[in-house]
């Protein structure tokens, strides 16, 4: 969508790093990334962000935040035809707790998948093209209006992830944000717990991490949480945060840090 300028109090240089939180800084890094969030929301992108959501094992967090700042954002979720019935009870059970009024089911198109998937087995022949197909090209779509997204994305969840920004961008230069980068899956179940959050019903089940039915299962204990995406295949990313299997990355300070 052409060059999209990012708002000055971002503070991004190439290269910059975030300091890492001291202990016991749970509290004071939720608020710093409530305060980021409203920034962007209303003063940076308003009207023109969106949150990009799985409703998957750790989606609640920043669902919750969104409603508390504005419950009309945008949040996209990808509904590859593919997903754990359980994850689609969830999506309804978090939009309608949490008071979310615009959540959008982003869908392949029908012409699509007859011309590139039309018995449904892509994904046991090519991961990569089905997740293309049905994951990458879809979100691609639906953020075209849009100068900037929210992403769920952690670093303790993958060694793919291990570097991650606060802010980035995508290859159309949409901005893209990542504001709970430096949270710890303990981090992570504080804040359910301490607003009293909706858990994925299959977390309790052994998934770490949860995308299509066909290609996720349980994780082990002391797993990455990820491990159980497109096991013993190599892979650990769908394709929609990398660009080239590059990721396009220009750091941020973090959040009232």
């Amino acid at each position: 969508m052409g060059n999209t300028t990012v708002p000055h109090d971002l503070h991004l240089d190439a290269g910059e790093r975030a300091p890492e939180p001291a202990p016991g800084a749970s509290a004071r890094r939720g608020e710093g990334t409530l305060a980021f969030l409203r920034s962007a929301i209303l003063h940076d992108f308003p009207g023109r962000i969106a949150l990009v959501s799985s409703f998957g094992a750790e989606a609640v967090v920043l669902l919750h935040m969104v409603a508390r700042i504005n419950p009309a954002t945008p949040v996209l979720f990808n509904e590859t035809g593919m997903l754990f019935a359980e994850t689609l009870a969830y999506q309804r059970e978090v939009a309608d707790e949490l008071g979310l009024t615009n959540v959008r089911r982003v869908r392949p198109t029908l012409a699509s998948l007859a011309k590139a998937d039309p018995a449904g087995t892509l994904h046991a022949a090519d991961t990569g093209a089905c997740c293309h197909l049905r994951k990458v090209v879809p979100l691609n779509r639906a953020l075209e209006p849009y100068a900037a997204w929210i992403t769920g994305r952690k670093r303790f969840q993958a060694h793919t992830r291990s570097e991650l920004p606060f802010a980035e961008y995508d290859d159309a230069r949409r901005v893209k944000l990542n504001p709970l980068a430096d949270w710890s899956l303990q981090d992570i179940r504080a804040y359910m717990i301490e607003h009293d959050l909706p858990r994925h019903p299959l977390v309790a089940r052994g998934y770490g991490s949860i995308g299509c039915a066909p290609c996720t299962t349980p994780v082990a204990e002391g797993e990455d949480p990820r491990a159980g995406r497109w096991r013993d295949q190599g892979k650990t990313e769908c394709g929609i945060h990398f660009v080239d299997g590059k990721p396009v990355r220009i750091a941020v300070a973090h959040p009232g840090a």
